[in-house]
Formats: C-alpha cells, structure tokens, sequence
C-alpha cells in the first residue's frame, strides 16, 4: 500500500500455534513463555486461528483451525476471551505486537454465519452451499456480491479485535477475497489504530491460475499490495523446495528473489520465512544438517524483507506439527544465539533502506548477497548446499572478521574459500 513505511522490513514475527505449542495448549502457557520468546529479538507474535472450530465435516480427531465456527468467540481449548485479553496485554507489556489470523474467505460448514445468514455464503450451480476448492471439504466459501451487510460484519469483527489491542491481522488465502472488501475494512480499523499491520497470505501463482480458470477471481500478489503492506513469499517458494528436493538449481530461487524488485511497489514488504503450518521445516528437507540449517537461515535473514520463525524453528524442529491433532513439536538442537544475532542486525535501518544486490554465482548451492548505503556495505555468502570451492567477490585481498562467527574470513585473488559457516562481511566505507 502507498502508505506503508519500509521499516517494517526490520520486523520478525514468531508464528504460534497455541493448540500445539505447549502440552496444555492454552493462552496462560504461552504468556509463561513470553518472556523467552521476546529474548529471541522477537516484534511481533502472531496466532494461528484462535476461534472455535467447526464440527460438520472436520477433519482429523481436533479439526483444522481455518474451520472457524464463530468469529466473535475464543475456542475454549485455549482459554477464555479474558485470557485472550491477558495474553495481548501480556505482549504489549514486553513491547512486542500481536497478530492474530483471519479467515474471511471460508466458514466452518456449521458456522454462526450460515447459519444465521445462509444468503451470505456462495452456491454451486445446483444452489448448495459449498466452497470453491474440493479439497477444502471442512468448510463453505463466502459470496462477497451477496450482501453489504456481509462485509459491514466482517468489518465489525476486525473492529471488536482491535479495540482489544490487536495489532495487526494476516489474513488466510487474501487473494480470493475483494480488494475492494480489504480496503472497507481497514478503513474502518483504521479509525481504532491506524498502525494496524496488514499480512496478506497471498498464494502461489499457479494456485492464482487455476483459480482463475476454473472461473473465479483471484488477485496475483502485486495487485494484493494495493492494500496489504506485507505478503508472503509465495511466489518465489516454488523454487526454494523444488531446491531442497534436488529438482532445481538454486540460481532459480536467487532469480526469483531479484525479479521482486522489478514486480512490485517500491516500498513493497515481503515476509521471508523458511517454513510454517502449511509446509515442511526446514531441518526435515535438510536431514537435520545444522550447517544447512545454519546458512539457510542467515540467508533468510539476509533478504529484503520481515522474516518470520514458525515456533520450533529454534530448536530444529524437523516435524510439522498436525493441523487436525494434538502433535507437539520436538526440540532437537538449539540455535537461539544464532537467532538473536541475525535479529540485532535485522533491526539496522540499513536492512530497510539500503540497497539490495543477489549475485548468481558460477557454483550452484552457494548465495551471494550485498546490501549498503552510502556509509555501509554488508556482504553476505551463504553456503547452504555446502559446496567444497571457493566464490568470487568484490572485495580488495586481506583478511575480515566474520559477523556471525567472529572468525576470519581471508580474501586472496579476489575469492574466499567456502567453508561451512555462513559468512557475513560489514565494510564501512
């Protein structure tokens, strides 16, 4: 959106699942947490769908989360409305920011709304209330043409929320709902808090295409920044596990990040992140290869943009936790420290102000990254292929301490031997 400020590239949201999170799976166990969480470097903590899940056709024994039964109420496995309350209180206490999802393009099939309002909810040719895609048999799809009415609830939603102290909303599969809804609403949300963060979960171009033709509107990510100040990374991650799973080079994943800069607003936000609730982590594709894992997250961290954690991501985890079921992450090795290293230099307005350069080197499974200004440069290589050779770069012969490690990095010939660290150079001019 035209108005949005570029520092939100220093942010790092933490994305919880609270049913997940913890063995008692409550608000209460996650406010115990908060002061580890906001250790870490941590802005904004941000929550999976906190409302009660929708019963008629759930899946698994727990039901998915994005099945949402009521928006104006608490699932009761996490707690209570108060508790909720507490728990915003709780983040703002330690000067970090909640944000919570929202789901306006789906309903669970048993929802408040359709029940109350069926005309609001779109129907097949057989006049059945039903949703677009097939596979999302839990749950009934919205029709944003049936009524005004339809939009002015939504809106209140969002209101209620952010009067509680909601500080920002990243909305599920926002490119299949209006822009034109969007824009309604936040500006009514505006009115309560103009600082309000908008994350649209836009989706994969070749979701966007089949979409589109199977009859139905759905908005590319460049026309979601319109209204939405951040958008995932969705066009690009194709590239990034097609990688992983040895199907591609990596020079398609660092193509795709320098093809943002020619697509998108000049004050676009991406939000970076290696793995969440929808896809694999990334110690699974890796086989737990801390060096990998290392590298690929520094190179994360690296890119224009917010980054987010998904909770677990600090210690490796290597299982995605079930939507449908109680399934806990596992704690393998901890890199905390290395987390809150990359959020110190995360936060330095050069991150959000400077000039971003990726570089597509000769070998494949190595990245080369810069970002300066006039006073500053900082030169990222991130060997997440753990390639044995050496790499290019622009930088006089010498030697030069490595951020991350404090080791020495020594250029001669113009090349630096790779080694398994991620290396991370700041040249001041």
């Amino acid at each position: 959106m035209k108005k949005t400020k570029i520092k939100l590239r220093n942010l790092v949201l933490y994305q919880v699942y609270v049913r997940n999170f913890s063995e008692a799976g409550t608000f209460n166990e996650l406010i115990n947490d908060l002061d580890r969480i906001k250790s870490l470097g941590i802005d904004i903590v941000y929550l999976l769908p906190i409302h009660p899940i929708g019963v008629d056709g759930k899946k698994g024994e727990l039901g998915c989360p994005y099945s949402i039964k009521d928006y104006r109420s608490i699932n009761p496995e996490l707690g209570t409305m108060e508790d909720f309350q507490k728990l915003i209180d709780e983040v703002h206490f330690r000067k970090m920011k909640i944000m919570i999802d929202i789901v306006y393009n789906h309903t669970s099939r048993d929802s408040v709304l359709r029940n109350n309002h069926p005309e609001y909810f779109f129907r097949n040719k057989n006049n059945e209330i039903t949703t677009k895609v097939p596979d999302w048999s839990d749950v009934v799809d919205f029709d944003y043409k049936s009524s005004k009415d339809l939009w002015i609830e939504l809106t209140d939603i969002l209101v209620m929320y952010s009067k509680m102290g909601v500080d920002g909303y990243r909305c599920d599969v926002a490119s299949f709902v209006p822009i034109d809804f969007w824009k309604f609403a936040r500006k009514a949300v505006d009115k309560v808090n103009r600082n309000t963060i908008w994350l649209s979960e836009s989706v994969h171009g070749g979701f966007v295409k089949y979409i589109r033709d199977i009859g139905y509107k759905c908005y590319s990510e460049s026309e979601i920044y319109q209204v939405f100040d951040m958008a995932y990374d969705y066009d690009i991650e194709p590239y990034y596990q097609a990688y992983l799973k040895g199907e591609r080079p990596l020079k398609d994943y660092l193509e795709g990040i320098k093809r943002q800069e020619e697509i998108y607003p000049e004050n676009y936000v991406k939000m970076k992140n290696l793995e969440n609730h929808d896809f694999d982590r990334i110690a699974s594709y890796v086989n737990q290869d801390i060096n990998k894992i290392l590298n690929w997250t520094a190179l994360n961290y690296f890119q224009k943009g917010a980054v987010m954690l998904y909770a677990g991501e600090e210690y490796c985890a290597d299982i995605k936790p079930s939507l449908f079921e109680k399934d806990l992450y596992k704690k393998h090795e901890d890199i905390s420290d290395f987390i809150i290293k990359l959020n110190k230099l995360k936060k330095k307005k050069i991150f959000a102000k400077g000039i971003f350069n990726i570089y597509i080197p000769e070998i494949d499974g190595v990245a080369y990254n810069t970002v300066e200004n006039e006073l500053d440069k900082y030169i990222g290589i991130f060997n997440v292929g753990q390639v044995d050779s050496e790499i290019t770069v622009d930088l006089p012969d010498g030697k030069y301490r490595n951020y991350l490690t404090k080791g020495i990095i020594t250029v001669k010939d113009s090349k630096i031997k790779l080694k398994k660290d991620p290396i991370i150079l700041h040249i001041k001019k």
